[in-house]
């Protein structure tokens, strides 16, 4: 699929003369050796995935000789290691061949729906383009049903964007090399007015106890080796039961300041030990081993010899009040192992820091112009900006962002104000507001518009000056569509890797039987949202709900709380705000195989809409927002409506967003029946 032409032709328009293909992250597997160690990215890889992979010829080379039962116990993430922004389109280059012409089921980069990797039995050179729903900068590849060979020659990921200009980065942290002693060795972990003046933290199994049987962390050991000051870890012998033994010994990386979501930072350290170890990262809280979120800088491989990371990394959606990274020392190698880390550097941007505003209108074409922020002045205890100018029609902006930082785009926007309430047009009313991550503002009306910020109150305010009449709120009315799910009898829970859930264990998931509710765009963190639905089953059934990106495209476990299903009809109401692990959302799903049994689940008079009511998130009519999966190893797919296809025409040219049946967006080449604008059509 090659990337097209109208969208490169819109994005150098949105980008101005100054668009360029940016590379975000390439492998060129030609450079590595036969038999080299492969770089995974995310988690890595499963085991069965890395007993079919290796190197050879110059290409990332798969060997199967039979399937695995379910496909996606064999997946790898074969390139990632950076970030994503959210609602950018990133295009995927590649160059494959295979034994056998057969699909593999991939996830995009920044979490983009489940699509297909295309292999054929001839080398083929293509890209597919993805709209990025989620910060999480990996690729996934699952290839359980493949069986054969296939060899990736190359993987790049790219996007249009513009010069930004460049940054100063500050270092961060005091003695990172190590060569002077603790200034207060006896410092707690859990000292807060202290722990952030050490920039190493250590934890050994046995040593440092606490009054709970466990061990607590210490300002990590000063030795010399090799000629220098070094921080060492005398890891024991990991062998605590189960899970927890991973994080026996570790080693932290403490900031002196938190690491705001969204925010970037440049990391460098140098590492060995005393035999071969993998280890993992995680991001914590200000107290070392406060844990915040699994995933930081990845694996990282041990040898005897010193080695060498660097680099920038994002502070994702999920590690909200991060100030470290922390080193898992014994997922693997449970020996007593010796670690040693040297030349420690955490730097931030230098940047403007202040309030400043950037704005935009989505109708007419303004693009946010973040270089150029405007700067709040203060105007009798408070802080004021005007966007827009007065009898310029051509300036108005209908949304803004306002930021505590400038002079960076990632930082701007990783640092912004949100509203709590609807912004209205009025001098008296003040809103709170929290400070979050990518918070677009939507303004009532196109204008010129004076914002004033109170930042002792934390509240804001927004009068405009002269504009476009003010949005009124729309009579939003329920689909009516009576969507019935046929939930199959699910087989006995599948044994997890700690627990057996069920009798003996089956093949079961809760998933089997899923409804998802499909907004027509994803959703930012934050956005307030209002969700009703009538409901009932024939039998009781409880369903948990998670937050998806396109159906199937799993995000946060949680969404609005488990909904109880009854044979008596019942009404389903709630505010449902979107939590910052699921930005970049648009489907709500409905685990409908949490109970075994059979059961027909009935779903009408659904709206789904943003709490100010200026916009319904689904299509007031017709069933092309509902999802459905009926079974285990079926897929899902837009809800049957007996009285069959909205509308077919024979249409060649599908100009705006389309979609697959199962909710997943299409290029403008794809043939066969899509979804576009509310309606069904077929595309020959």
């Amino acid at each position: 699929m090659k990337k097209l032409f109208t969208l490169f032709a819109l994005l150098v328009l949105a980008l101005g003369a100054n668009a360029k293909e940016i590379v975000d992250v390439e492998v060129d597997f030609s450079k590595m050796a036969d038999g080299s160690e492969i770089k995974f990215y995310g988690w890595g890889a499963s085991e069965s995935a890395r007993a079919r992979l290796s190197i050879q010829n110059g290409c990332l080379h798969f060997h199967s000789e039979e399937a695995t039962d379910p496909s996606w116990d064999c997946q790898f993430f074969p390139i990632g290691g950076v970030d994503a922004e959210v609602g950018v389109v990133y295009t995927l280059h590649y160059k494959i061949k295979g034994s056998v012409a057969q699909n593999v089921s991939m996830l995009g980069f920044g979490l983009t729906p489940y699509g297909q990797f295309p292999i054929t039995t001839d080398w083929v050179e293509g890209t597919v383009d993805y709209e990025a729903a989620n910060s999480e900068g990996n690729l996934l590849m699952q290839c359980g049903d493949y069986v054969g060979d296939f060899d990736i020659a190359y993987l790049k990921i790219t996007h249009e964007g513009k010069e930004e200009r460049p940054v100063e980065w500050i270092e961060q942290l005091e003695n990172g090399d190590a060569e002077k002693p603790w200034a207060d060795p006896n410092v707690r972990f859990n000292d807060q007015e202290n722990n952030f003046k050490i920039c190493a933290w250590a934890k050994e199994k046995g040593r440092n106890m606490n009054e709970n049987d466990g061990w607590d962390p210490f300002p990590a050991d000063i030795e010399e080796v090799d000629g220098s000051h070094v921080f060492v870890v005398h890891g024991q012998v990991a062998d605590t039961e189960g899970d927890p033994s991973a994080w026996d010994n570790q080693f932290w990386i403490q900031s002196p300041k938190m690491l705001k979501v969204g925010s970037q930072f440049k990391l460098h350290f140098r590492y060995k030990a005393s035999e071969a170890a993998t280890t993992n990262t995680q991001f914590h809280h200000q107290n070392p081993s406060d844990y915040v979120h699994w995933q930081a800088i990845g694996d990282i491989n041990f040898t005897t010899e010193w080695q060498e990371y660097d680099g920038v990394v994002t502070v994702p959606d999920a590690a909200t009040d991060a100030w470290s990274i922390a080193f898992n020392l014994n997922p693997q190698n449970k020996n007593a192992v010796n670690f040693y880390f040297d030349d420690l550097s955490l730097s931030l941007m230098k940047l403007d820091e202040g309030y400043f505003v950037a704005s935009s209108n989505t109708s007419t074409g303004i693009e946010y112009d973040f270089d150029n922020a405007t700067e709040f002045t203060v105007d009798d205890d408070l802080l004021v900006a005007t966007v827009g100018t007065k009898g310029k029609q051509d300036t108005w902006v209908n949304e803004v962002m306002i930021s505590t930082v400038r002079g960076n785009d990632r930082a701007f926007k990783s640092a912004t104000l949100k509203p709590t309430g609807t912004v209205v047009n009025d001098p008296d009313t003040w809103l709170d507001y929290t400070e979050g991550s990518n918070a677009k503002i939507k303004l009532p009306a196109a204008g010129v518009w004076t914002i004033s910020i109170d930042t002792v109150g934390k509240q804001i305010n927004f009068v405009k000056l002269e504009g476009e009449k003010d949005q009124e709120p729309l009579d939003i009315k329920p689909n009516t569509s009576v969507v019935v799910v046929h939930g199959q009898e699910r087989d006995d829970l599948a044994d997890t890797d700690t627990e057996v859930r069920e009798e003996e264990g089956g093949s079961g998931q809760p998933w089997d039987n899923q409804f998802f509710i499909l907004a027509n765009r994803t959703l930012e963190a934050g956005e307030v949202t209002v969700l009703e639905f009538d409901y009932q089953s024939t039998i009781e059934a409880k369903t948990t709900t998670q937050c998806h990106g396109a159906p199937g495209a799993y995000m946060h476990w949680n969404c609005i709380g488990d909904v109880n299903f009854t044979p008596e009809m019942q009404h389903f109401s709630t505010t449902f705000t979107v939590p910052s692990e699921a930005n970049g959302m648009q489907s709500i799903a409905f685990n409908m195989a949490e109970i075994k049994a059979a059961c027909d689940y009935t779903i009408t008079n659904v709206v789904w809409k943003l709490e100010d009511n200026t916009e319904t998130l689904i299509n007031e009519t017709g069933v092309e927002n509902f999802i459905v999966k009926e079974g285990a190893g079926t897929e899902p797919h837009v809800y049957v409506d007996p009285t069959g296809i909205n509308n077919t025409v024979v249409d060649s040219n599908v100009s705006t967003a389309a979609y697959n049946l199962a909710g997943q967006r299409v290029s403008n080449s794809y043939k066969g029946i899509v979804v576009k604008n509310g309606k069904k059509f077929i595309v020959k």
